[in-house]
């Protein structure tokens, strides 16, 4: 059982609110009001729900949440269960306390991977499927200890935001990650912790072919041509879908949605038309 609530603060355009998880954990998540069926964004690791507003708001007119995953965020920061069930689990719960029918459920790289799992448990639950950057699982032990190595080395606090672009880079990811560093009496930190992350990205890694292959919602998988993947496991992931348009971007990343937004729109916008 979950509880939804609504909060105040937060984007001042959005309705900023949460659901409380069965472990306690508060997933927060904000809504740009609109016409539905309603368009769930979920984004990668060490993200949250804010580097998604230029997607929501390109969406106009539909009606748009944006969730803080478990761990990231506005959301609990050190919850309790960090499994790929609990992640899914909390995604149904915003669907369920938010959307009137199935749902449009788009993600990104971490985001992506949760929303194929949510579309493989609960087909009732989502209408159309965008995967951006996303696969059904991979990656290495030493991999996954070297992404949590790169959190950790971050020299937090940073005294501003000048000095955490100068620390971090000047690039569009790092932009979103400099936006999105919370305030405290020291100075500012992410909204994550890099142990939690690297339990999540391991978590991740586990292969999902099974629940790839079950998904029947229609689905769009979008690559970007500088992003992670290579030829090969992007042709697999493809091959294994079972109703899916393919999309290739011409440039971007791995975070295309912020390097590439408006190839990303061109392919999102019209797939996920009401």
């Amino acid at each position: 059982m979950t509880t939804a609530s609504a909060e105040p603060g937060g984007h001042s355009e959005l309705r900023e609110a949460a659901v409380t998880a069965v472990d306690g954990t508060r997933v927060a998540y904000a809504v740009q009001e609109g016409a539905e069926p309603t368009v769930v964004l979920l984004h990668g690791l060490a993200g949250s729900g804010r580097e998604l507003l230029p997607t929501a708001r390109a969406l106009v007119g539909r009606r748009v949440v944006l969730v803080d995953q478990r761990g990231h965020g506005r959301s609990t920061r050190r919850p309790v269960d960090l499994s790929r069930r609990a992640f899914v689990a909390d995604v149904v719960s915003v669907v369920e306390a938010e959307a009137t029918g199935p749902v449009d459920l788009v993600g990104q790289s971490m985001g992506a991977h949760t929303a194929m799992l949510v579309a493989a448990a609960r087909p009732d639950l989502v209408r159309r499927l965008v995967l951006l950057e996303g696969d059904q699982g991979g990656g290495t032990p030493e991999s996954h200890r070297a992404l949590g190595d790169f959190f950790r080395s971050w020299a937090v606090p940073f005294a501003d935001r000048a000095a955490a672009l100068a620390a971090l880079g000047d690039g569009p990811l790092e932009r979103a990650w400099v936006d999105d560093l919370e305030e405290g009496p020291d100075g500012l930190r992410p909204r994550f912790d890099a142990d939690v992350l690297q339990a999540t990205i391991e978590a991740v890694g586990v292969p999902r072919w099974a629940e790839w292959e079950s998904v029947t919602a229609p689905t769009l998988v979008v690559w970007a041509e500088g992003g992670m993947f290579t030829a090969e496991q992007q042709d697999a992931f493809v091959a294994h879908g079972r109703t899916v348009t393919r999309v290739d971007l011409d440039g971007g990343s791995h975070d295309a949605h912020l390097d590439a937004h408006d190839a990303w729109i061109a392919a999102l916008a019209p797939f996920v038309a009401p």
